[in-house]
């Protein structure tokens, strides 16, 4: 008898505030439900947000104050889900952690409002997130069920490029599949987030657990990622689902786009910094040609008609590595506090395009890709028995393994598929 189930990939794109996007969340999940979807997935880093483009205000050796200012704002879009910096597993799942004094509930209430979502939409929910917890970012996913709330969270174990600054490394326990049965169709459930599906003995770890549904949260739209994840369902035998943002420019965050800083509100607003005195740079501006070549001049300076060429009002006095011999005109990225990039023909490109798909056990794209269109929901049924037949002649972890000569172990996790 078919295994049929209905797979949804969320092509939607993260909101100015958290609170939007779990607004957002659920209604793209009851929009799911009236399509008898059973499970949906959305993006990597959808909760709290991607911050793509971002820099943060860093280089090799500096850091600058607007950077963390950014990060500020970051830190506080990341959602609170109650678990502890090591990670506390099935303690965690199963709400056996300390309760604050005078709370119900550990974290900031982003657990609960998901697993109400799926509750009362009957829709199994993958979701990518930024975790907040003590002073770190994790990128993560959490895997919600209808009746019985979050059955698992994965913590990305190897953040990409320049996503290190700002995020942790997560425990590699967390990539424990976890089951459930949704009609009668028994699934084993795994995800693995962004560029860890590049990491050929990390798949090896899910195919040992016999995953036969495979979440691929990204941030990667390149052509090539397709050829990744279709890899992974002919490999692994299994269905893959992958959601992508799509995003224009216009539709990053405000403290991307025009240098927003959080402020408390028991704190005095941020005050400019009085001009700063003593030996330095002198001051100056580049423009440039019709030919496009480079002229640098110097700023014109009230306090320096009545100055000689020795004095400090003609000059810069920051020394930090990243000041620049010359002052630019401030990028979208760091344009001054509360102050409104003008908008430009740029703002319509895309700084992601999407490319959400979902494949099948023999490595098809049953689904997609889709992109530079926003707010996408890619559905398709499924038969599950697809995974048993393509074991006929490839099993990645049984008879194609040769485990009497490959061994692989991981810290902290059990190879073996989980029971079901």
């Amino acid at each position: 008898m078919p295994q049929l189930l209905k797979l949804a990939s969320a092509q939607a794109r993260t909101l100015e505030t958290t609170q939007e996007t779990l607004r957002a969340l659920e209604a793209t999940t009851k929009r799911a439900a009236a399509e008898s979807v059973d499970i949906i997935l959305f993006p990597e880093a959808y909760l709290g947000g991607y911050p793509r483009t971002c820099d943060f205000g860093a280089a090799v050796g500096a850091r600058t104050p607007e950077g963390r200012e950014q990060f500020l704002a970051y830190f506080h879009d990341a959602v609170d889900l109650g678990d502890t910096p090591t990670g506390a597993g099935q303690d965690w799942v199963e709400r056996k952690l300390e309760l604050p004094c005078g709370k119900k509930y550990r974290g900031d209430g982003v657990r609960e409002e998901l697993e109400r979502i799926a509750r009362e939409t009957g829709v199994f929910v993958v979701t990518g997130l930024v975790e907040r917890c003590a002073g770190t970012l994790y990128c993560g996913a959490v895997f919600v069920c209808p009746k019985l709330g979050i059955l698992g969270k994965r913590r990305k174990v190897m953040p990409t490029g320049s996503e290190r600054l700002v995020w942790g490394q997560g425990s590699a326990s967390t990539l424990r599949a976890v089951t459930t049965e949704i009609k009668g169709v028994k699934l084993c459930i795994g995800s693995a987030i962004c560029w860890e599906n590049y990491m050929p003995l990390l798949r090896q770890s899910l195919y040992s657990q016999n995953v036969n549904l495979w979440f691929a949260p990204t941030a990667d739209a390149r052509d090539t990622w397709e050829s990744l994840v279709r890899t992974i369902g002919c490999e692994g035998r299994c269905f893959v689902v992958s959601a992508n943002q799509c995003v224009k420019r216009k539709h990053l965050p405000s403290w991307i786009k025009s240098g927003k800083t959080t402020q408390h509100s028991n704190s005095a607003p941020a005050q400019p910094e009085a001009p700063k005195t003593g030996g330095g740079r002198r001051k100056s501006t580049i423009v440039f040609t019709e030919e496009k070549n480079e002229i640098c001049l110097p700023l014109h300076d009230s306090n320096s008609e009545h100055q000689t060429n020795g004095d400090s009002s003609a000059t810069d006095s920051g020394s930090s590595p990243l000041h620049n011999e010359v002052e630019q005109p401030l990028s979208p990225k760091q344009t001054a506090t509360n102050q409104v990039a003008p908008s430009s023909p740029d703002d319509e490109d895309y700084v992601s395009r999407g490319g959400s798909c979902i494949v099948s056990p023999l490595g098809e794209v049953i689904a997609g890709p889709v992109w530079e269109k926003e707010d996408e929901l890619l559905v398709t049924e499924v038969d599950f028995e697809d995974c048993e037949r393509g074991r006929l002649d490839f099993d990645s972890a049984g008879s194609y393994s040769r485990s009497d000569s490959f061994k692989l172990s991981v810290e902290g996790l059990d190879l073996n598929p989980p029971p079901q």
